[in-house]
């Protein structure tokens, strides 16, 4: 067993079940309902009370993790002896990242044998999500702390996320379409197929008619991407998994390969993308 922990936090949409099953920290993000001031962690609300509220109107708003929670989480692992390997959200979605920079600074100081690594994914939801499986692979497989670190940095530019959303409101309120685009989408049916750039923000790329045609534009933009013969597949849905199925199967039938995991896209993604969002990750030539 390597000397170091890998840890990440709730943007990579694992289970926390999947996560202690792998031996992962995690860091909490917290969401609360607009206009109140009580902030929950994704333990204490469950994913469809969460999408039933969003359904029934109700805003949700996000909260960075800030340096005291990287602190509180990793000083007891830094005093047992073990080095971190932090793999974070996307640097261009959350300044969770530069808080576990800023607490790996002041805990280094204060730990000056022990070491701290921290990786922005460039990633969120599912597609953090699968970078933090490499990491536990690697782990597992007996890389060092650098030699693990190094290798997802490699990866990082090469996670493709592509994903649709159900109803254009939300993506309308993050600023990523306009209120006229928005409004004018609805009416014709136009599901936007999005992914995350290089520089890991949310980025529209294509406009398609209907939920059928956004699933097959996916499948076609991971046949023209995919850098794995047999390529490793996790998808993630907003509260819709009978389209996640949907799009395995058509991944399955053409690369013979099922999903090493569909996830529920938690509160804390799922509050910017809405329910009915659909994801799709894998690693490609480029993202």
């Amino acid at each position: 067993m390597q000397n170091y922990e890998v840890f990440t936090d709730t943007a990579c949409d694992i289970s926390p079940e999947l996560l202690k099953e792998w031996q992962v920290g995690c860091i909490d993000l917290r969401f609360r309902r607009d206009g109140e001031t009580t902030e929950f962690t994704q333990a204490q609300m469950s994913t469809p009370d969460f999408y039933a509220e969003m359904r029934a109107g109700t805003v949700f708003k996000t909260s960075a993790a800030n340096e005291d929670d990287f602190v509180k989480a990793f000083s007891p692992v830094l005093e047992s002896g073990c080095d971190i390997l932090y793999i974070g959200f996307s640097l261009g979605l959350s300044s969770t990242v530069n808080a576990g920079i800023s607490a790996a600074e002041k805990l280094q100081a204060a730990f000056p044998e022990r070491r701290v690594e921290v990786v922005s994914s460039l990633a969120a939801s599912a597609g953090q999500g699968l970078l933090v499986w490499y990491t536990v692979k690697n782990r597992d497989a007996g890389m060092t702390l650098d030699e693990n670190a190094a290798d997802i940095r490699e990866k990082v530019p090469h996670m493709c996320h592509w994903f649709t959303v159900e109803d254009l409101k939300y993506l309308k309120r993050g600023g990523r379409v306009s209120a006229a685009s928005a409004l004018l989408g609805t009416a014709l049916n136009i599901k936007p197929v999005l992914h995350v750039d290089d520089d890991g923000h949310l980025i529209p790329i294509h406009k398609v008619i209907g939920r059928r045609m956004s699933l097959n534009t996916m499948l076609a933009r991971m046949k023209e991407l995919h850098s794995e013969e047999t390529p490793v597949y996790f998808i993630s849905h907003g509260d819709c998994i009978d389209d996640a199925r949907m799009l395995e199967e058509k991944v399955t039938e053409e690369f013979g390969v099922t999903a090493a995991l569909i996830t529920d896209i938690g509160p804390v993604i799922g509050a910017h993308s809405g329910p009915g969002t659909l994801a799709l990750f894998f690693l490609g030539v480029n993202k």
